[in-house]
């Protein structure tokens, strides 16, 4: 036998009531409704007469005596209101791997078309590194590789993981098939044919893949917003953009680090050009995103995001000034533009995890909501 509150309907009737209890039930709640919100009403009014703005204090007399009691944040047995979610370091680590990947399957179909072999050979290679160790990171936070190929079973359009999935499993062989390609030189003469065939496919594969690339680099943050995490779900209009802009500052680093100073132009303009998208999307975020940004600036999230900036500041300056002169200085500033990419990622997933934690994330922007709708609706 169920109980009154397993039995209880969406509207708040019992199914073995009567009609009319029914409708006296329904009558009741809404008094009840109007009852708080005009007690909330009189209470603001008082306070405005009185000169006060609601939660202030009156001095004088016996001391200061508070009008409105003050608003505490708490849940039930001191819980918070929205879990947080179960994922440890391999989740940031593979959402930075990941926008590696992506970036320099990018990179190294552009420099297949205009002739920089060395810069294409170090883009598909670390665009197979990356993915590999991003499907590693993913692989290990789901426990056994069979929860992933269980993944594949259905193709569900509204759900970012099941996108991911199948996103993933496309763009890896094209990466695979595009590195593989630059093995061809090696084979020793007697394998003419096979080495012509790898060459072949290089390029095809290669367009492939930087064709995924972008959804690559930006699910990932379709996959944090699409969550009930406060500043990750209200950052969802801004995020992908945030992350595609440290993908590319990622990759064009990489690029920086493992290509000769020559060829490594392209690298540098996507090095630069993301790490500006990175930092204008992240003032236009913070501004949108209102109290939920907060968490973006305290503790393991603030530090880590604070050390991302400066890392771009540093990698863009000696990009710009010293990164097509020396050859040390393009490794320094490649390696400082692709920590601050990581400290970016991991950043951003403390800082969700975070929000998740204090009921005030959570409680004060539903009643921000819940007020604009009743103010339009009265």
């Amino acid at each position: 036998m169920s109980t009154p509150g397993e039995a209880e309907t969406t509207y708040g009737r019992w199914p073995d009531d009567g009609k009319g209890r029914g409708q006296r039930r329904r009558n009741v709640q809404a008094a009840a409704a109007r009852g708080l919100r005009q007690s909330r009403d009189q209470i603001s009014g008082l306070s405005e007469r009185a000169g006060l703005a609601p939660g202030a204090r009156r001095r004088g007399g016996e001391g200061e005596r508070a009008m409105v009691p003050e608003v505490s944040f708490t849940s039930y047995y001191g819980r918070p209101v929205v879990k947080a979610s179960p994922w440890k370091a391999d989740i940031p680590a593979y959402l930075f791997l990941g926008g590696v990947a992506a970036g320099s399957s990018l990179l190294g179909a552009g420099a297949d078309l205009t002739g920089r072999p060395a810069l294409r050979r170090a883009a598909r290679l670390s665009a197979l590194t990356g993915i590999g160790l991003s499907m590693v990171a993913l692989v290990h936070d789901l426990g056994r590789p069979s929860r992933f190929l269980n993944m594949q079973r259905v193709v569900k359009l509204t759900s970012p993981m099941s996108v991911g999935t199948w996103v993933l499993s496309l763009y890896g062989p094209l990466v695979g098939l595009a590195a593989t390609a630059e093995a061809s030189g090696l084979l020793p003469g007697t394998l003419r044919g096979p080495a012509r065939l790898l060459a072949s496919i290089g390029r095809p594969a290669g367009i492939g893949a930087a064709l995924v690339a972008p959804v690559v680099a930006s699910y990932t943050a379709v996959l944090l917003s699409d969550t009930a995490t406060p500043t990750w779900h209200d950052a969802h209009r801004h995020l992908p953009f945030l992350f595609v802009g440290s993908a590319a500052a990622a990759s064009g680093g990489l690029a920086m680090i493992t290509s000769p100073v020559g060829q490594a132009g392209p690298a540098r303009r996507m090095a630069v050009g993301g790490a500006l998208l990175e930092f204008a999307v992240d003032q236009r975020m913070e501004v949108a995103m209102g109290l939920t940004a907060e968490p973006l600036h305290q503790g393991k999230a603030g530090s880590y995001l604070q050390v991302a900036k400066v890392l771009n500041t540093i990698g863009v300056a000696g990009t710009v000034l010293l990164g097509r002169r020396s050859r040390s200085a393009a490794v320094i500033c490649g390696t400082a533009l692709l920590a601050g990419s990581a400290f970016t990622r991991f950043g951003i997933f403390e800082a969700g995890q975070q929000s998740a934690r204090d009921p005030k994330y959570t409680v004060v922007p539903q009643r921000e909501r819940l007020d604009r709708r009743e103010g339009i609706h009265s």
